[in-house]
């Protein structure tokens, strides 16, 4: 998914807020939320379903911030949006420190067999047949696991 796709389908999933919101501020959320992911490409589901919920974190939080300018005093105007928004955001970032400690590897940009303790074995080889010291030799790799076949 591109950039402009993004914008497209949070602007489908906001609805009646996506009025609320120009132009420059989705690039702000979007470039917010590659910070907040360390994805540079977003090409899996994963990713996808991860970027807009924190592209629309941030768009929450550009609400949030351009209600509390609108208290009024009187009316106590500011009081239920503002509480609405803080509780949306809280619950946002929630539900992503717990997707990022539950798929650390989606994250990492490392695949799952890379989080783990390493064994390297020693190197000392000998040729099967004869015994002779091949430790050395050029062809002789040090055999690391686990790794991708393993």
């Amino acid at each position: 998914m591109t950039e402009a796709g993004l914008k497209t389908a949070i602007q489908q999933e906001l609805k009646g807020l996506s009025a609320e919101f120009d132009t420059f501020d989705y690039t702000n959320a979007i470039n917010a939320a590659k910070r907040d992911t360390g994805w540079a490409t977003y090409g899996t589901d994963f990713r996808e379903t991860w970027m807009l919920q924190r592209i629309k974190r941030h768009l929450f939080s550009y609400l949030q911030t351009e209600t509390a300018a609108d208290f009024k005093y009187k009316t106590i105007h500011l009081d239920q949006p503002f509480k609405n928004y803080s509780k949306l955001i809280k619950d946002m970032d929630e539900a992503f420190k717990e997707v990022m400690e539950e798929e650390p590897h989606q994250f990492a940009d490392v695949s799952a067999f890379e989080m783990f303790g390493t064994q390297v074995d020693s190197g000392f080889a000998t040729a099967p047949q004869t015994g002779r010291d091949i430790t050395y030799d050029e062809d002789q790799r040090i055999i690391i696991t686990p790794n991708e076949d393993s």
